[in-house]
């Protein structure tokens, strides 16, 4: 009956991760061999990540990336003109703290958004707040939001994000869901 009545009041205290670790120690019979401390650090370990893991979530979903892109899968072999050392520099997410800004050109086809949405993913997992626009649809939505008065609300969203990221080009036939 206690085992129920914790776990509901875990649940309430919108402690998830730590009433599924505590529901799964309580049924391993490992976990009668660890101390109380040892245990209460691994209850408290799972309730960081889960809300590590749903604040990340969270970012990844608020910012609307075109592309489920990472750095880690950037290929250099490719004939692109990418250098190493500046992606590396960039991956660092050292010029989104110091708010500097990042311009990427280059020919069509040759990756610059997904260029984009690996940085942009990244800093996400960095804990920035971010967002994706398709620069004709900001257009649209600043010139609506001039007009039905709402522009201070609009940029205001804007200001709060870390990194917006704004694509110029983009595939004519992309279509960007509303939301």
């Amino acid at each position: 009956m206690l085992h129920q009545q914790t776990l509901d009041k875990l649940y309430t205290m919108k402690l998830d991760g730590m009433a599924e670790a505590y529901d799964e120690h309580r049924r391993s019979p490992q976990s009668a061999d660890l101390s109380f401390e040892d245990r209460f650090a691994q209850l408290v370990e799972r309730q960081w990540l889960w809300k590590e893991d749903r604040a990340l979530r969270n970012r990844l979903r608020n910012a609307r990336l075109k592309q489920s892109a990472h750095v880690e899968d950037i290929d250099f072999r490719h004939r692109r003109g990418l250098h190493r050392g500046a992606i590396d520099q960039l991956v660092t997410c050292d010029w989104i703290r110091h708010h500097q800004h990042c311009l990427i050109t280059g020919p069509a086809g040759v990756g610059k958004t997904y260029l984009a949405c690996a940085l942009a993913h990244k800093a996400c997992r960095e804990r920035f707040r971010v967002l994706y626009c398709y620069l004709p649809k900001l257009f649209r939505e600043l010139t609506v939001a001039n007009g039905d008065g709402s522009l201070g609300k609009l940029l205001a969203k804007l200001a709060r994000v870390d990194l917006l990221l704004v694509d110029s080009c983009g595939d004519p036939g992309y279509v960007e869901s509303e939301g």
